[in-house]
């Protein structure tokens, strides 16, 4: 019962951080900068492209479902999971290193902001250490899971160039050149491969959960 109610917690608070910046997008709030609000379709097409709202989603999926059965347990899953895992983990430190010092938000936005960034990051990642459930992370799994944020990458690339629009400075050429959007895109990317082999590695040595009775 402990591990559903942290669960069904954790799936609260990212639907209600994904669903108050939805809203502030549809109200044309700030996101990481203060120009002009494009029209809402345009808004709400950048919104769904953005990485933090895509890997809130996938936490808010994952959690939900735990908070049903905490022993949750297929291939598709097994996928969905660790890549709401690692994928909230990378947004949490990409958020912290590189975009907190570009951000001056108030009221709402930073509320939405420090929910999408910091405390679902936090809740998904405790939640995945104490409750699991596991083993759970194959080789497979990783292959996958990893194919999510390698496509993304490969997808806001060629759409910042057709567009100009980047949804993060670091992947704009136009902020410090190419060869930093490169080195960028390496680093992430690295960070991705470290912290899967991170995941399976406690995987396996950790307590399997749920535990007996």
């Amino acid at each position: 019962m402990t591990a559903r109610r942290f669960h069904a917690l954790t799936a609260t608070v990212a639907i209600v951080a994904v669903v108050l910046q939805l809203v502030l997008v549809i109200r044309g709030g700030q996101v990481l900068d203060e120009v002009e609000p494009p029209a809402l379709g345009l808004r709400l097409a950048r919104f769904v492209a953005y990485f933090t709202v895509q890997s809130n989603v996938l936490v808010a999926i994952a959690s939900l479902t735990l908070a049903l059965d905490p022993a949750r347990d297929t291939r598709t899953w097994r996928v969905l999971r660790l890549a709401g895992v690692v994928g909230i983990t990378v947004t949490g430190l990409v958020h912290y290193l590189l975009l907190r010092p570009l951000l001056d938000l108030d009221g709402a936005d930073w509320a939405a902001d420090k929910l999408l960034h910091m405390v679902v990051p936090i809740m998904a990642l405790v939640g995945w250490v104490v409750f699991g459930p596991r083993p759970r992370i194959t080789l497979g799994a990783v292959g996958w899971a990893l194919a999510w944020p390698v496509a993304w990458l490969g997808v806001t690339l060629s759409v910042g160039a057709l567009s100009g629009w980047y949804p993060y400075p670091f992947l704009d050429h136009r902020e410090d050149g190419a060869a930093a959007v490169v080195v960028a895109s390496l680093g992430v990317t690295l960070l991705f491969v470290a912290l899967f082999a991170v995941a399976a590695w406690l995987d396996r040595r950790l307590a399997p959960t749920p535990g007996p009775g």
